[in-house]
């Protein structure tokens, strides 16, 4: 065979390679699935890239409902509820162990700024199932016998309070936990291109539709109908909190829903959202939490000692303006 011929034939075998090649990345092309329901008293959004174009939203649904039977303070049938009905309570669910285990880490490492028994003060605000606002100072220091993590212990099968009166509220980790964990059934599955967003947590993984990092809006807290920031996610968690929602004024003074567990009153800082970025959803959930009970200062001073952390903190200044803090780290990804 000439080399004419030879090159013809290299040729045709090349084209036969890329054609091949072509056809397999066809029969896997990632197909772009999403769905929306309803979960832990909110709404939650889930899109996602899969070559098998599985439809997913029966298999989560009933996963959040057997959450709901876990971890809902809404359901007076659930675990935790029937715990802060009495004194004790053996785990039947493995979530609420490890969702206690999670708590206590973040509460030892934010000095008690994250304490989810701070629930009997957050009612007596006018903040959960009760309606009574403005209580005294004999009130606040009673319920402040009631809150503090270290009044609970637990092993892995049982947990159990100091006193009765101790209540548990997990609205500030738990949403995150159930994002994790449907994040975790996602790859289990094979699934590695996936944006999970549950009551405002989200976690995202890989790229979206177009190739691209997911884009998660922050909404800027004096004009709501507006956004402050476009963060590009990947492989990571984001979870916003704020004071810009869920706040009265009465005789001209503003209450936000944020209660410190230390002193047992609102925060009254000029911090108005922090955004935080955090390995997983559970972390984000809490340490957004955190920063708000913080403050501003006290804020940066705990982010320069978590670097695993990014965050972007939007506050007040003394003209009534809006400033944002943003960590060097997701500085240089929303320059980019």
């Amino acid at each position: 065979m000439n080399n004419t011929a030879k090159n013809a034939l290299y040729s045709l075998i090349l084209i036969v390679i890329v054609g091949l090649v072509y056809l397999y990345r066809e029969s896997q092309a990632l197909v772009p699935m999403e769905f929306y329901g309803e979960a832990m008293g909110s709404v939650y959004t889930i899109k996602y890239l899969d070559a098998q174009a599985r439809k997913l939203k029966p298999e989560v649904d009933k996963f959040l409902e057997e959450f709901n039977t876990c971890l809902s303070t809404y359901d007076p049938k659930s675990e935790i509820s029937r715990f802060n009905q009495g004194m004790s309570h053996t785990f039947g669910c493995p979530h609420f162990y490890q969702v206690l285990e999670a708590s206590r880490k973040i509460y030892e490492q934010s000095g008690g700024a994250f304490d989810p028994t701070v629930g009997p003060l957050v009612n007596a605000w006018g903040f959960g199932f009760k309606q009574e606002v403005q209580p005294d100072s004999l009130v606040i220091d009673s319920l402040l016998q009631l809150v503090g993590f270290d009044k609970i212990s637990f092993d892995q099968k049982q947990v159990r309070k100091s006193q009765p009166g101790i209540v548990i509220d997990f609205n500030s980790i738990a949403p995150g936990y159930a994002v994790d964990l449907v994040a975790e059934m996602f790859e289990a599955k094979g699934i590695q291109n996936y944006m999970i967003e549950i009551s405002g947590e989200v976690r995202c993984k890989g790229v979206n539709k177009d190739g691209k990092p997911w884009g998660i809006a922050i909404v800027n807290p004096v004009q709501q109908d507006d956004f402050q920031a476009i963060i590009p996610l990947s492989n990571r968690a984001l979870v916003t909190s704020g004071n810009y929602r869920k706040f009265y004024v009465k005789d001209g003074v503003k209450y936000s829903h944020t209660i410190d567990p230390k002193t047992g009153y609102p925060v009254q800082h000029s911090l108005l959202s922090a955004t935080v970025l955090a390995p997983d959803a559970t972390t984000a959930d809490a340490m957004a939490t955190v920063l708000m009970v913080l403050g501003l200062e006290e804020g940066k001073k705990f982010l320069e000692k978590h670097p695993e952390l990014d965050a972007l903190l939007i506050y007040s200044d003394a003209k009534g303006g809006t400033k944002t803090y943003i960590t060097p780290e997701l500085a240089k990804l929303l320059e980019n």
